[in-house]
């Protein structure tokens, strides 16, 4: 299947949506699970699917990235296995920056066409879920498609937030960006289990298999002012081509705001994930980093993961996920927190140094109790710290933090002094 098909991974936008975790990195190189990046989620699925040729494409913020897929993605010299990243460039031909999703794709096509494939699979950099792409391959074959869509059962209460297709016998019909009201004509036969449990109507998961002279066409040709496939190329070609759906009925979050990005993290810690990291068949690959394991002392842990290289003395922690270096004082308390970690160790000269001029030590200080937050990487945070999230705190931003729906994000490399509070 390596040779059939080529991944394309969007790296979108400026990530506004992700602020204050996207100001100074794109929405791919995003920190997940203590240990991973988003972009690692997209490119796992693909190696686990024998797909091993990949670009990424990112505008804002790609530094980070480039590091990370630089660091991780190593093939063999006999393979013809890569990660590329295609960052947004302005050439004689194409003076603008990408314009959306399909603008995107079609600024690459110069990079992709030496590269031979029959298929080309358009992914989302920012999408938590698991699948095998040699199935919805088998899917696309078999039905003879042009295009297939991955899509996913949704209820009622659901199908408002999504564009919403309509299939017959697995064939696309229709298509609907965000329907507020008239529901009843968008019903698709999602078979009994979903039915059951109301989920009648089928989402775009924005996942597509094109047959790659097809896609080469639409967006050279046919769609060449076309800016976004959900918009754009993906309505205007049902009526005119075989469309495919492939149903999928896994675990599948769009991560691309804070609350969103916030229950997802939190919801790995469950004593059986929807995510499941512990899966022999579909590892998550990342950066493979020569830490020590973590080191725990007189802390009760209740559903949480600590990543590698952690200094823990923490008095409780519950419902959170401890990213790498991490360092958590005495007497600290820890509810639904995710903390990112940090990129490195201080040296206990470095310590006495923060010391002899006031500042907090790298990693969360004694006494501290902390809820409802993410801690951004390489923060500082002093003893008898209070952040309380939750209800009861207003939206908004400062040069410390910012607060969306009751969670707390600590921007990277913040100091709180000793004593400061959050949301008290």
């Amino acid at each position: 299947m390596s040779k059939q098909m080529l991944s394309v991974i969007l790296g979108g936008g400026a990530g506004t949506r992700l602020f204050p975790l996207t100001a100074s990195r794109s929405k791919p190189a995003v920190p997940i699970a203590g240990k991973y990046r988003l972009v690692d989620i997209p490119i796992s699925n693909c190696l686990n699917s024998g797909i091993t040729r990949m670009f990424v494409l990112t505008m804002y913020n790609s530094a980070s990235l480039n590091r990370h897929i630089k660091n991780t993605y190593h093939f063999s010299a006999f393979s013809s296995a890569f990660v590329d990243i295609l960052a947004a460039e302005q050439t004689p031909d194409n003076p603008t920056w990408f314009q959306g999703t399909a603008d995107a794709v079609r600024q690459g096509l110069r990079h992709i066409a030496p590269f031979d494939s029959e298929y080309i699979l358009i992914l989302s950099g920012d999408q938590l879920y698991q699948i095998d792409f040699q199935e919805m391959l088998f899917n696309h074959k078999e039905k003879g498609a042009d295009i297939t869509i991955a899509t996913i059962p949704v209820t009622e209460k659901e199908a408002s937030e999504f564009g919403i297709l309509k299939t017959e016998e697995g064939m696309i019909t229709a298509f609907t960006e965000k329907p507020k009201s008239g529901l009843e004509n968008w019903v698709s036969d999602t078979g009994d289990e979903m039915r059951a449990k109301g989920k009648v109507y089928l989402a775009s998961m924005g996942i597509y298999i094109f047959n790659r002279h097809l896609l080469f066409d639409l967006l050279q040709n046919e769609n060449k002012d076309a800016a976004d496939f959900g918009k754009e190329i993906i309505p205007q070609s049902i009526n005119k081509y075989k469309v495919a759906s492939y149903q999928y009925e896994g675990y599948w979050e769009d991560i691309g705001n804070i609350p969103a990005f916030f229950h997802a993290n939190i919801g790995l810690t469950k004593d059986i994930p929807e995510f499941n990291l512990f899966d022999n068949n579909k590892t998550i690959y990342t950066r493979a980093r020569m830490l020590p394991p973590a080191k725990v002392s007189g802390t009760r842990l209740d559903h949480s993961i600590i990543a590698d290289g952690c200094i823990i003395n923490a008095a409780h922690i519950e419902n959170s996920v401890i990213g790498i270096r991490s360092r958590i004082g005495n007497d600290s308390n820890l509810t639904d927190v995710y903390i990112m970690g940090s990129d490195y160790y201080e040296t206990l000269e470095d310590i006495a140094l923060d010391l002899q001029h006031g500042i907090p030590q790298l990693g969360i200080g004694s006494r501290c109790q902390i809820q409802n937050a993410i801690i951004d990487k390489n923060c500082r945070i002093g003893d008898d710290v209070r952040i309380i999230g939750g209800a009861h705190i207003e939206d908004g931003d400062s040069p410390l933090y910012t607060v969306k729906d009751g969670i707390v994000v600590l921007k990277k490399g913040a100091v709180l002094p000793n004593g400061y509070t959050i949301g008290v």
